[in-house]
């Protein structure tokens, strides 16, 4: 595996953030269409690995299996794709790590998280902070699997509120060491760790993080974590008591330990998305397969609505998905490769893009954990009574996907970091919020010319152009009201959630509507046209009616009188979408995937 020279670069001008106030063109925007032939003998070979390796005996579900399997995946470059060549490293480019970890995401709850957690949250931090000597050590054994990584950053008491942190650090007498005492829970791979990342607060007030070995006097373990699921995945406390560790394994700056936690939590939603994407397809898969295999009535039960509309239903959010996910990747890919060529460091421009796209990564992560949860859930329910079984693996796969909506940040976190961390672009200058507010605005006062829509996708693109008016019109009289002393949006989170949800739809239709019209101008592709059509055309219907019904609660929530009135007549206007027969779209896509028995979008 070498480095892939990449694939093309147009889309390098849209910021963190930027779509909500700016259109892209299809040509600009990566599809997995168009991943090259290099990069989908990557996906055989990650493919190869989960079903020869993971799944017999479902090795990938028991923790006894673990430590073994990251081990083979070392062999294959499957652990070092991040890491640089001269650290015996394999690097990829991104749209192959996001092959990668679409196809990891198809092993299961169990080893997908024991690799998440060791080439994300575990590898990364040394990798983006550690010194060139930490580097030369830790990384070259954790590319191959020799090493395994865990990290410690959750508490009893600190869970969202990472900085809280009890764990204490303290500069011996000597000034040569740092004696850590504390305690971290929900550690994932601390069962068979060798190398911890660990936040601690130096002196009581400096959050810092240190590089902790497992061999190192005074660490020591609980007992394995009995979870609702990811059993196979190790998960035991962390115990600190008079650990003593050499100065030299402080990780990055002193007090700066939060630059390590949340920029590894940005790349860390991003994989999460990716994962979920992968687990989602092997989900519907079993899905159809049980769907055309069960038979009631005398006939298959895919050939009832009330199961294609479950099928199709889970194909078009998975396919909206992977078309954001996709999208993302082509951004990250576009600035890494921008700021490489600008004399960045490889690490400061993987840092930094991951960094750009934080609010993109947080839709990911949110959005796809929640596919994750319809697919899943759905999938029981094909199968009835056999789904609630433990004979059959739908009932592990509902038991995995729950714990997505809650690490990596929780979903309700990771929504009020979208919506913060856009109103922070504006208030820096980085991003021109006020002028587009402003004009929707205006435009609610008047009455635009009628001007015919033109063009295969006229309707829809009109759509996500009044989406983003939407988000506009809502969030910037919210912000307005805020700056007026006249609504403190931090004890208004159920506004912030609102906005954070229209973001998501917006990202998402945008990014759908642009990968079907590029599919147009394709003669190769997978479907015909008219199923990506259905898809499109079915998201946006249904993204209409949550537009509306977000923008209407949370207008109502902090509007009153004229100003509410107007809004409410605004969007009206704003959330008007030709209806559809969204029955026989789904139907079209459900047919799809069962006459081929699979996922096959």
């Amino acid at each position: 595996m070498t480095q892939n020279p990449g694939n093309f670069i147009e889309q390098d001008a849209l910021k963190g953030g930027e779509f909500i106030i700016k259109d892209s063109q299809a040509a600009g925007m990566f599809i997995p269409e168009e991943l090259n032939e290099e990069q989908e003998m990557v996906r055989q070979m990650c493919n190869d690995f989960v079903e020869n390796e993971v799944a017999p005996d479902k090795k990938g579900q028991k923790l006894e299996f673990q430590a073994g399997l990251l081990e083979k995946a070392g062999e294959l470059g499957l652990l070092s794709s991040h890491i640089p060549e001269r650290f015996d490293g394999m690097p990829m480019d991104t749209h192959t790590n996001t092959v990668i970890l679409e196809e990891m995401g198809r092993s299961g709850g169990g080893f997908t998280t024991t690799y998440a957690a060791h080439t994300g949250i575990g590898t990364l931090p040394i990798l983006y902070f550690g010194t060139e000597e930490q580097k030369k050590k830790y990384l070259p054994g954790l590319g191959s699997g020799k090493l395994k990584a865990a990290y410690c950053l959750t508490e009893p008491s600190s869970g969202s509120d990472a900085l809280s942190a009890k764990t204490r650090a303290d500069l011996s007498e000597d000034g040569k060491s740092y004696i850590l005492n504390g305690q971290k829970m929900w550690i994932t791979n601390a069962g068979f760790a060798d190398v911890f990342v660990v936040f601690a607060q130096v002196d009581g007030d400096k959050f810092t993080g240190f590089i902790v070995e497992r061999e190192t006097p005074g660490l020591t373990f609980g007992a394995e974590e009995e979870k609702l699921g990811i059993k196979g995945s190790s998960t035991r406390q962390v115990f600190f008591e008079n650990v003593t560790i050499p100065k030299d394994n402080l990780l990055g700056e002193l007090g700066k330990g939060h630059l390590i936690a949340f920029n590894i939590l940005n790349v860390g939603r991003y994989k999460l998305g990716a994962m979920c994407l992968g687990g989602n397809k092997k989900a519907i898969k079993m899905g159809v397969n049980y769907a055309n295999e069960r038979i009631q009535f005398k006939v298959p039960i895919s050939t009832f609505g009330a199961i294609q509309y479950k099928i199709g239903e889970q194909a078009i959010r998975n396919f909206v998905l992977e078309s954001s996910i996709y999208r993302t990747s082509g951004l990250m890919h576009a600035k890494k490769t921008q700021l490489l060529e600008g004399g960045a460091s490889y690490v400061d421009a993987l840092l930094e893009a991951a960094d750009e796209y934080a609010i993109e990564c947080a839709i990911m992560k949110v959005y796809g954990s929640e596919v994750t949860d319809y697919v899943v859930d759905e999938c029981v329910q094909i199968h009835g009574g056999n789904g609630f079984s433990e004979e059959y693996p739908a009932a592990a796969g509902y038991r995995d996907a729950r714990i997505s909506r809650i690490y990596e940040g929780t979903n309700e976190i990771n929504r009020m970091l979208m919506v913060n961390r856009l109103l922070k672009s504006a208030m820096k200058g980085k991003l021109d919020i006020v002028g587009p507010a402003w004009a929707v605005q205006k435009e609610l006062t008047s009455m635009p010319p009628m001007t015919p829509l033109e063009g295969a996708y006229a309707e829809e693109n009109k759509a996500v152009k009044d989406f983003k008016k939407v988000v506009l019109m809502v969030a910037g009289a919210a912000a307005k009201m805020q700056m007026e002393g006249k609504l403190d949006l931090k004890s208004e989170q159920e506004i912030l959630m609102n906005v954070a949800d229209m973001m998501i739809d917006v990202f998402n239709a945008e990014s759908t509507l642009l990968r079907v019209e590029k599919l147009a101008g394709m003669e190769k592709k997978k479907q015909p046209q008219d199923v990506y059509d259905a898809i499109l055309r079915t998201f946006i219907t249904d993204a209409t009616a949550r537009m509306n019904k977000n923008a209407t609660d949370a207008l109502t929530g902090f509007a009153e009188g004229d100003m509410l009135k107007t809004m409410l007549l605004g969007l009206k206007r704003f959330t008007k979408y030709q209806p559809i027969n969204v029955k026989a779209a789904r139907r079209l896509v459900a047919s799809k995937l069962i006459d081929a028995n699979e996922y096959s979008l």
